[in-house]
């Protein structure tokens, strides 16, 4: 593949997913920058709807990084290369939740006390517009409300109505049918209406952020993790 040249230099931001793997194939570090600029928010929002717990689902999507990244091989381009790592992702979620599941039950035997408490809660922002505050609380209400549903419903909110995918990219990376997606998505947002009695509409995309610093820290932390 012929590198980039001083009067014509490559636009990483304009490549598709096929260009942008085939450089990273080859440890461009460019490459795997802008993937995962690209893909972070998708990648947390997806592990967190599993795991519930931020730093659980950041080292979650470290760890699918790292993994697709030493396996581009196995990317045959079949499916988008979103859908290829929110796959991985959502995996190794579900993975790592069963072993916190059986360790926390092997303690719970052993008659040890277990607290799972909520390391990261959001305190008030303390010189903001008032209908800016009350965005941002009721965004905490409704990212409260989603965690308080099913694995299976949990996951369909965050991929359909958080991250956009079309249900057709939802059923393949969680393996079900469109008419399954379709059925949970209508019984998860029956549950949050319940839940939330406030309308919800247009607080979605404020819900779960994963940008700015975290976004660049993550970027950071997978191009040391392969040197690059």
């Amino acid at each position: 593949m012929p590198g980039p040249t001083a009067a014509h230099p490559i636009d990483y931001a304009a490549l598709d997913d096929a260009g942008l793997v085939a450089r990273a194939a080859l440890r461009d570090a460019r490459a795997v920058r802008e993937i995962t600029t690209r893909y972070n928010q998708r990648l947390f929002r997806t592990a967190w709807s599993v795991l519930r717990d931020q730093a659980d689902a950041e080292e979650v999507v470290q760890e699918a990084y790292l993994k697709a990244f030493r396996g581009l091989d196995g990317f045959a381009g079949q499916s988008s290369l979103s859908t290829w790592l929110v796959r991985i992702v959502l995996n190794a979620a579900v993975d790592r939740g069963r072993r916190k599941e059986r360790r926390r039950t092997d303690l719970l035997e052993q008659d040890v006390a277990v607290l799972d408490a909520y390391r990261r809660r959001h305190s008030p922002a303390d010189a903001t517009p008032e209908d800016a505050l009350m965005r941002k609380q009721l965004a905490d209400s409704l990212k409260s409300a989603i965690a308080q549903l099913a694995d299976d419903y949990s996951s369909v909110v965050v991929l359909r109505d958080i991250e956009g995918m079309s249900v057709r990219e939802t059923a393949e990376v969680l393996g079900v049918s469109e008419d399954v997606v379709k059925t949970r998505l209508s019984r998860a947002r029956r549950q949050l209406r319940r839940i939330l009695l406030p309308e919800i509409g247009g607080l979605f995309q404020e819900t779960l952020p994963f940008a700015g610093a975290d976004c660049e820290r993550m970027t950071a932390r997978v191009l040391a993790a392969l040197e690059l």
